[in-house]
């Protein structure tokens, strides 16, 4: 398990979230029910000890798309939540083309290639691995999804945040871009930016917590904690724990 503490220090910077504080922040989900149900319990125990006056838990997106069980992500998000626990829950790239999708029949192709299928199969909705993307059957399938998604999913995805700050960290999902004021990043690149925001030096003012690339184990450098560890194929999923000046990991594993 990484020293995020040791790392971060290495560097210079020992950032810190408020006083009487705990938060987690968990990584891409990417349809991974099993791994997500893990993590919340393993974040209840890890928690149960913390004489915390505030518990936090922030998702940093894309709980959908790629794995099979998406909508049961979501059921659980949405009728399971860690008691006890505010709960934040960021857009991601994969949200943003669902819902997309549900406005454009055009995003549809992109969405599919990247992931969709899985998430329309998880709704009931069957696209065969022939099936010519014509106008029709776009058509089709986005009725289908309207009808088949509860209005409870809707409101959800509808209703995510891009980010939030807690103490000297900003949760994001893809990252932000270098150059622009933490006030002033766009949306497209909160969900999108990867090498120029990947690649960067810059001291944001803030440690930038995020997902959307994926690494073996989670990746620390001085300006930057990024925690895909790529769920849906390695069967590994990553939360990063805060509280005070101290930081740690926590992950679950599952079938690959």
């Amino acid at each position: 398990m990484l020293d995020v503490e040791t790392a971060l220090a290495v560097n210079g910077r020992m950032p810190k979230v408020p006083d009487g504080t705990l938060v987690y922040a968990v990584g891409d989900v990417h349809g991974r029910a099993d791994l997500l149900e893990k993590m919340h319990a393993a974040i209840l125990k890890d928690s149960l000890d913390v004489p915390a006056e505030r518990k936090v838990v922030v998702y940093l997106g894309d709980y959908v798309d790629r794995g099979p069980a998406s909508k049961k992500v979501v059921d659980i998000l949405l009728d399971k939540p860690l008691a006890g626990f505010e709960r934040v829950h960021l857009m991601g790239n994969h949200e943003a083309f669902l819902i997309e999708f549900l406005n454009d029949l055009e995003a549809g192709p992109g969405w599919f290639f990247n992931g969709g299928l899985a998430t329309l199969t998880s709704y009931g909705i069957k696209v065969g691995k022939h099936d010519e993307l014509s106008y029709e059957t776009l058509q089709r399938i986005q009725e289908e999804l309207r009808i088949k998604m509860p209005e409870a999913h809707r409101d959800f995805y509808r209703n995510l945040e891009f980010s939030r700050v807690e103490g000297d960290f900003f949760f994001v999902h893809a990252g932000i871009r270098p150059g622009v004021a933490l006030d002033n990043q766009t949306d497209e690149d909160m969900l999108w930016i990867r090498e120029e925001f990947l690649g960067s030096d810059e001291d944001y003012g803030k440690v930038i917590v995020h997902g959307h690339t994926i690494t073996w184990e989670p990746e620390v450098r001085s300006n930057r904690i990024g925690i895909d560890t790529g769920a849906f194929a390695s069967g590994v999923l990553t939360a990063l724990v805060l509280e005070g000046r101290e930081q740690d990991f926590l992950t679950v594993t599952g079938p690959a």
